[in-house]
């Protein structure tokens, strides 16, 4: 038995849990005791016990109903009835509700210590079984795209055909719906997958800098140019080059993309790159054509296959199995102990639009976990996702609203500007000049 557990022991009568807890004690587990279900149900709200040794025989909630609720509610949590010997009937039926074992009173230590024994190999077997599941599901899936709605499965049946041609690919949705992911795992699955993927969104670098980083300069050709540097277009080459926002994109780097030859600031010899095209947008770029600011031609060389990604609002369904997985990265990542959406809340999320999509949905359980005081996730830990509606008033101005806006954009996104500019479709440069434009400061 050499992984220590966490282990709560739940019995009405005082000795046999101050027996179990020297015991385990003894051997280095975390334990923890209850004197009642509804105690221990509470205990579970806050600390994520990995083992339940319950008195099948208490006063007010027994140990039926306890097990029922604990594998309701944590269905990982190994549970172990303690029953007397005229009540054995009773535990082979907690076993068929999903109890692991069985100890009968009173007991001897090395009984104890089988049961133990058997708990350390279920949880191997769990933590086995946990790793090749994941491992099964990076295989037939792709890395952090989540979901099982058609949508979605379209989109997963699609990546493996459209990986192994050249051919130029343009990725549509809204802002937030993942295109970028979607990219990374066409990348992963085509002949490329070994060579660069280099990612650049094409509205948030302003033209100046856009030059230098695709192509490339020279020791002594600008100010600052103290060494030669290769460009993006450079490094990437052999792999796959993914520009997000495309429409953004001004026609001197549209040239370098047609004749795959570029040449690098301050000199004059061209050199050929060879990658595959990825390009990406949420505008309409048929509407940019008719206005004049995006070439057809360019168009149609990087719309040879377009698939669109899906918003939230239209694939609700996915939205538990994104709540679980986001939970999980966070948990992780803060080091919290959340590990648990209640029902009511996760009807809540299902109902909410997503405006900014899964990126907005990933910040709200991110956000939700770094403030909860709890393991479980409940609707008043979303409560931002509520914000008052203001009343219409003709007075104001279109300004004071678009200021009240991103006020309230920033707030949500606890004030982390590049997420306030996902949810808001802006590039962070616009944002900053916004906030200093409307002298927008965050609350002490």
């Amino acid at each position: 038995m050499d992984k220590k557990l966490s282990i709560m022991v739940v019995d009405d009568e005082m000795i046999i849990r101050e027996s179990f807890l020297h015991w385990f004690e003894k051997y280095g587990h975390v334990v923890g005791t209850a004197s009642s279900g509804a105690e221990a149900l509470e205990k579970l709200e806050t600390f994520p016990f990995e083992v339940l040794f319950v008195d099948i025989k208490m006063p007010g909630m027994d140990g039926i109903e306890l097990l029922e609720r604990v594998k309701a509610d944590y269905p990982d949590t190994i549970v172990i009835i303690i029953t007397a010997y005229g009540s054995i009937e009773t535990a082979v039926k907690a076993m068929k509700m999903g109890a692991a074992d069985y100890l009968l009173k009173p007991f001897k230590p090395e009984q104890l210590s089988l049961v133990m024994e058997k708990v350390s190999y279920q949880k191997k077997l769990a933590s086995r079984y946990k790793y090749l599941k994941g491992r099964l599901e990076q295989v037939t899936r792709f890395d952090n795209i989540i979901g099982q709605s058609p949508a979605m499965e379209k989109i997963f049946s699609l990546i493996p055909d459209i990986a192994l041609s050249d051919s130029s690919i343009l990725l549509t949705g809204e802002t937030g719906t993942g295109k970028e992911l979607v990219a990374k795992a066409i990348h992963a699955k085509s002949r490329r997958a070994n060579l660069p993927f280099i990612a650049i969104n094409c509205g948030a670098v302003p033209d100046s800098l856009l030059g230098s980083e695709l192509f490339g300069h020279q020791k002594g050709a600008f100010t600052g140019a103290t060494h030669s540097r290769k460009g993006y277009l450079e490094v990437v080459s052999g792999g796959t080059l993914f520009l997000d926002e495309i429409g953004e994109i001004s026609p001197p780097f549209i040239l370098a993309m047609e004749e795959k030859k570029i040449t690098r600031i301050g000199n004059s010899q061209p050199i050929e790159v060879d990658f595959r095209l990825i390009s990406a947008t949420r505008k309409d770029l048929e509407k940019k054509i008719a206005d004049g600011s995006f070439r057809e031609d360019f168009f149609y060389r990087i719309n040879v296959i377009k698939t669109e990604i899906p918003p939230l609002r239209d694939r609700k369904g996915d939205i538990p199995y994104l709540i679980q997985h986001f939970l999980e990265k966070y948990s992780q990542e803060t080091t919290k102990r959340v590990d648990h959406v209640s029902v009511q809340a996760i009807k809540l999320l299902k109902q909410y639009d997503w405006p900014g999509n899964v990126r907005e949905l990933e910040n709200a359980i991110e956000r939700a976990v770094v403030l909860s005081k709890s393991r479980t996730l409940e609707i008043k830990d979303f409560s931002f996702l509520q914000p008052p509606t203001a009343p219409f008033s003709r007075t104001r101005s279109l300004l004071e609203m678009e200021q009240e806006h991103i006020r309230q954009i920033l707030e949500e996104s606890a004030w982390n500007v590049t997420k306030a500019a996902g949810v808001l479709n802006i590039n962070r440069v616009t944002l900053h000049k916004k906030i200093k434009r409307y002298n927008l400061k965050r609350n002490p």
